[in-house]
C-alpha cells in the first residue's frame, strides 16, 4: 500500500504531515512511504532524513495523488488536488469540513473516503489521535509569546536601583487546552494571570496552574460529551461581556481563545470593552481562523485600536513548526496504525468502529456523516 505525504500549498502553512521518526515507523508496517520534495523543508526536516526513513523523495505531485491509496496532508486539499486522487483512496488532513461544502461533495463525488482530524472523538482510546488537542496546546503557547513580543512590558516582577517593576496582568478567556496552555505559559514568564471560563468545572485546573478564576454569573451553562464549551444564548453573552469588561480594563494582555467547532467563534470582546482598556495593551485572538472572538480583528494583521494592539495571527501552531509537525505527525501515525492490517500491510477502514463514525466525512461515494450530509440537501 502506498501512502503519499503531500507539501503543503496553503501559503502561510509551515507544519507538515510526518516528519522523518513516523515515516520509519509507517515503513515498519510495511507500507510504501512517498514523499514530496521539501515536505519538510520549514520544519527542519531535508530531503534526506525521509529518504534515510525509507521513504521515496518524488517532484510530481501529481503522479504521487493518481497513484496513491492513501494521502496524508496537514490541510485540506485544492479541488484540482481533490480531482486528481483515484477512487477508493483514502485523504487524511484537517478538511474543516463544515466550511467546505463544495470540497465535501467532490471527495465524494470522487469516490475519496476523507477522514476529518478535526472530528476524531475525545475519548481515551483516541487521545493519541487527538489533533486539535495537540495543535491547540502549541497555539495556547505561541499567544503568549507573540503577546509578550508585542507589548511593551515585560511580564514579571523585577526588582531593580531603579525601583520595582510590576508583573503584567493577563486575561485569559477560555480554560480549554489553548487556554490552559496560554496561563501556564504567562505564569512561567513571570506575569499575574487571571482567566475566564463559562465551565465552572475547570476553575479547579485554572487555579492549580497558579491562576485566578473570575467568576460571571451567566446562568446555567455547561460543557458537551466531548468537553467542549456548551454555545451561549445571547443574554448570556451580554452578561459575559459585561462582567468581563472590567477585567479587560485593568489588563496589559487579554488572550481569547473560545471557538466552537464547526460553527463561527462568539465574539467575547467588542468595540465598547476594548475601548476601555489602556492604551499599550495587547489582545491575541486564537479564533481569528474561525471568525475572531474579537470585534474588527483582521486575519494576518496587527491592528491598532486606540493604542490598542489587536492581534489576528492566523496558524499559531504554525509558529512553532517543529514541535506542531512532530505533534501532528504522532497524532495521524497512530490513527493509522489503529487501523493497519498487519497481515495485509494495508489501511482497513473498519466503518462499525466508533472513532471512524466519528470521523470519516466521505465514503464509497456518498456524505457518510449525517450532520454534513445534512448541510448538502
Amino acid at each position: 500500500m502506498t501512502v503519499a505525504i503531500l507539501k503543503e500549498s496553503h501559503h502561510a502553512e509551515t507544519r507538515a504531515a510526518m516528519v522523518p521518526e513516523h515515516v520509519a515507523k509507517l515503513t515498519a508496517l510495511g507500507a510504501r512511504v512517498e514523499v514530496e520534495a521539501g515536505l519538510g523543508a520549514t520544519c527542519g526536516h531535508a530531503d534526506e532524513e525521509y529518504a534515510a526513513a525509507g521513504a521515496a523523495v518524488r517532484t510530481d505531485r501529481a503522479a504521487m495523488l493518481a497513484a496513491a491509496d492513501v494521502i496524508l496532508q496537514v490541510r485540506k486539499p485544492s479541488l484540482s488536488d481533490a480531482g486528481l486522487m483515484r477512487e477508493g483512496a483514502v485523504f487524511i488532513g484537517l478538511l474543516d469540513p463544515f466550511q467546505s461544502p463544495e470540497l465535501i461533495q467532490a471527495l465524494a463525488a470522487r469516490g475519496l473516503s476523507a477522514i476529518s482530524m478535526e472530528m476524531v472523538p475525545r475519548s481515551t482510546r483516541a487521545q493519541k489521535m487527538d489533533v486539535l488537542s495537540s495543535q491547540a496546546s502549541l497555539a495556547g503557547y505561541a499567544s503568549v509569546i507573540v503577546a509578550a513580543a508585542q507589548s511593551g512590558k515585560i511580564f514579571p516582577m523585577m526588582m531593580t536601583p531603579a525601583g520595582t517593576i510590576k508583573p503584567v496582568k493577563v486575561f485569559i478567556i477560555g480554560a480549554g487546552v489553548a487556554g490552559l496552555q496560554a496561563i501556564a505559559t504567562a505564569k512561567r514568564l513571570g506575569a499575574k494571570v487571571e482567566a475566564f471560563d463559562t465551565r465552572p468545572v475547570v476553575e479547579e485546573q485554572v487555579k492549580s496552574l497558579g491562576a485566578k478564576f473570575v467568576k460571571i454569573d451567566v446562568g446555567e451553562t455547561g460543557q458537551t460529551a466531548d468537553g467542549y464549551a456548551k454555545p451561549l444564548t445571547e443574554e448570556q453573552i451580554q452578561l459575559q461581556r459585561e462582567g468581563m469588561t472590567r477585567v479587560c480594563a485593568e489588563s496589559d494582555v487579554v488572550i481569547t481563545t473560545a471557538q466552537v467547532f464547526g460553527r463561527r467563534a462568539p465574539i467575547l470582546l467588542t468595540s465598547s470593552m476594548l475601548d476601555a482598556m489602556r492604551p499599550g495593551s495587547v489582545v491575541v485572538d486564537l479564533a481569528v481562523e474561525s471568525g475572531g472572538n474579537v470585534e474588527g480583528v483582521v486575519p494576518d494583521q496587527i491592528t491598532d485600536r486606540n493604542g490598542v494592539k489587536i492581534v489576528g495571527i492566523a496558524n499559531l501552531p504554525g509558529r512553532v513548526p517543529v514541535h506542531a509537525s512532530q505533534m501532528y505527525s504522532s497524532n495521524i501515525t497512530a490513527l493509522l496504525a489503529e487501523f493497519w492490517d498487519k497481515e495485509a500491510k494495508a489501511l482497513k477502514l473498519n466503518l462499525e468502529d466508533d472513532i471512524l463514525k466519528s470521523c470519516l466525512v466521505t465514503h464509497g461515494g456518498k456524505i457518510v456523516n449525517e450532520k454534513l450530509a445534512a448541510l448538502q440537501t
